[in-house]
């Protein structure tokens, strides 16, 4: 009797867990719709990644003065380096050329450290973000 009260067990068992399995199984579809605008973005915010524009970092000051000399600097620099952008700021009543968007310190020496050897005035400064 006691093989046998298993036997049922175990059957009924099975038949539960065939039961629940079968009761609460769902399928269903998903369907995304996507604005057209969204893979735009996303290029708009990888491209803003990669300039750095989305964090406060470093940059690299080459020359600060007036206008004509900032672009003699500034041509010099994309004569010599294509590695990091670079770009002039205008801060009243002066020109900066600024080389590179650096995300930590540690980037900003390394970069230092090649373009000092042609720019020996450059230095790395922590620009506040508007």
């Amino acid at each position: 009797m006691n093989t046998h009260n298993s036997h049922n067990i175990l059957i009924f068992c099975f038949l539960i867990v065939v039961f629940f399995n079968h009761s609460y199984s769902q399928k269903g579809t998903i369907t995304v719709v996507e604005d057209d605008k969204i893979p735009q973005m996303l290029h708009l915010k990888k491209s803003l990644e990669e300039e750095n524009k989305l964090t406060d970092g470093y940059t690299i000051q080459l020359f600060y003065g007036e206008k004509n000399e900032a672009n003699t600097i500034m041509n010099r620099y994309r004569n010599s380096f294509a590695t990091w952008p670079a770009s002039i700021k205008y801060e009243t009543p002066n020109y900066k050329v600024w080389v590179g968007n650096f995300s930590t310190r540690l980037e900003a020496d390394r970069a230092l450290l090649e373009i000092k050897e042609k720019f020996p005035s450059a230095f790395i400064l922590k620009p506040e973000r508007k």
